[in-house]
């Protein structure tokens, strides 16, 4: 009877706990259905054809799948006078995107290591306005972007609009690698200086193979802002080198002959895709880098 009294409040404890975990997962369960519900809903469209999106409930699944949206959207939508679907833009996007991706990333490991391990008169100025480069506005450096890139004679190509992702994205690079690189014991530099190794030795044999995690973090950070960016890309582009965000406001925008609804949406994940690809297979390094990027930073 006593290990009965004793038990009772410990039991009741523990299904108590078990009860709100459960009330928990209900509760992000119905905020995942929430925000997953356009997704589920621009599925479903693409899959329809125009008939059954006319006569059919916009919830309901489709009665038959076809994948016509699906090609039409990749290689026969019209982006104003031209129809070539979005294929062209996609690859666009893909040659704007991987090398500023790669670059930005690059020169961000550098200023990061230099800022948080190589102290030089300055340094902290030096990282201020790398920072403060992290909250101008898109709008701003509009005007004094396409002046650079008319004087480098770069103006409406592919390398100007990596070069203009590249140094709006060099802020947040070097914020990531610097909040990084200061968890990383100042004796590791200091015993390879020791031993004769240089700036660029330290930084490619020790520092480098460190940063798996915030290389992620930047990578992904990147590569969603340069391959979502629709501003930049409307403004320093021209036929022929626009991305896949132009194309596809283009594509929905267009008010000519029947509006194909189902098109539309399926543009829309092609153009998604790469961005929740990244996502999906590196998701869980995301997190972890932003984790120990945080911890001194």
């Amino acid at each position: 009877m006593t290990d009965f009294a004793i038990d009772t409040p410990r039991s009741q404890s523990r299904t108590l706990r078990i009860g709100l975990r459960w009330l928990l997962y209900v509760i992000l369960g119905l905020f995942a259905l929430y925000y997953l519900l356009p997704l589920f809903v621009m599925i479903t469209t693409s899959l329809k054809s125009l008939e059954e999106i006319r006569t059919g409930d916009l919830m309901a699944l489709p009665r038959e799948v076809t994948f016509d949206a699906w090609r039409t959207a990749w290689s026969e939508a019209c982006t104003g006078i031209q129809c070539n679907g979005v294929k062209p833009y996609f690859w666009n996007s893909v040659l704007i995107a991987v090398p500023a991706v790669l670059i930005s990333t690059l020169l961000g490991a550098m200023n990061g290591y230099v800022v948080a391990h190589w102290k030089f008169k300055g340094a902290n100025i030096f990282f201020a306005l790398m920072l403060f480069g992290c909250f101008i506005p898109f709008q701003v450096v509009l005007l004094p972007m396409a002046r650079v890139l008319g004087f480098m004679g770069i103006a409406g190509t592919i390398p100007g609009l990596i070069f203009v992702h590249v140094i709006y994205g060099l802020g947040f690079t070097t914020l990531f690698f610097r909040n990084y690189y200061v968890t990383i014991p100042a004796e590791l530099s200091k015993a390879a200086k020791v031993d004769g190794a240089g700036f660029f030795r330290i930084f490619w044999s020790i520092f480098l193979p460190l940063s798996l995690p915030i290389i992620v973090v930047s990578v992904i950070w990147q590569f969603t802002q340069i391959w979502n960016d629709f501003l930049f890309g409307v403004s320093f582009s021209q036929s022929g080198t626009q991305p896949i965000t132009v194309a596809l406001n283009n594509i929905v925008n267009s008010t000519t002959g029947v509006k194909e609804y189902n098109v539309d949406m399926a543009a829309a994940i092609i153009a998604a895709l790469p961005t929740l690809l990244v996502y999906v297979v590196a998701g869980k390094y995301f997190i972890r880098g932003l984790t120990a990027g945080s911890v001194k930073g």
